[in-house]
């Protein structure tokens, strides 16, 4: 019955995955979206999953711990993702490149191939942050030609640019 009203009301839903490196801000969107206001973190040991409802799309999102030892973890999340969240730190420039790697190990996993690809270019707040452009080309998003992807200056702290990512994931996302 749920999926009859859901094709008739148009509510979706979507499981999204959300990684990055540590300290990226991935626990700190999470709670902006889910309850409009910033919290106090610690350092993801394991995963948060929460529920936010956005333009009748639910959307289920799965925020995993960005520490390099927890990484490798990673692809045990990956099953039946519909889009990924990619949290980069825009003024952590000393692992832009390291951030890069783990972006294309994980979009070039066959459990991956048919998720679509939001870049949060994070920290934008910050003077030195870098700008959705230079995070463009600092991740080579421009040789990924097999799915949809985006890129979306954010701040999590102040929520700047968060809703504007869950727009383009409802717009771009295809139900199956």
């Amino acid at each position: 019955m749920g999926k009859v009203l859901s094709k008739i009301f148009g509510n979706k839903e979507m499981r999204i995955l959300m990684l990055g490196l540590d300290a990226a801000g991935k626990t700190t969107i999470l709670y902006k979206l889910k309850l409009g206001q910033s919290v106090t973190t610690i350092p993801t040991v394991g995963f948060n999953v929460e529920t936010v409802t956005y333009k009748n799309v639910k959307f289920n999102v799965w925020d995993v711990g960005g520490q390099d030892k927890i990484r490798p973890l990673w692809r045990h999340y990956y099953t039946g993702t519909q889009g990924l969240i990619f949290v980069v730190d825009c003024a952590d420039r000393d692992r832009i490149d390291e951030a890069r790697q783990e972006l294309l190990r994980i979009i070039n996993d066959r459990e991956m191939k048919e998720a679509i690809i939001l870049i949060f270019a994070n920290k934008q707040d910050l003077a030195e942050s870098m700008k959705p452009h230079e995070i463009q080309e600092k991740l080579g998003l421009t040789r990924i030609r097999d799915r949809n992807w985006y890129v979306q200056p954010s701040c999590a702290v102040s929520g700047d640019g968060l809703f504007e990512g869950l727009t383009w994931l409802t717009s771009n996302y295809k139900s199956k």
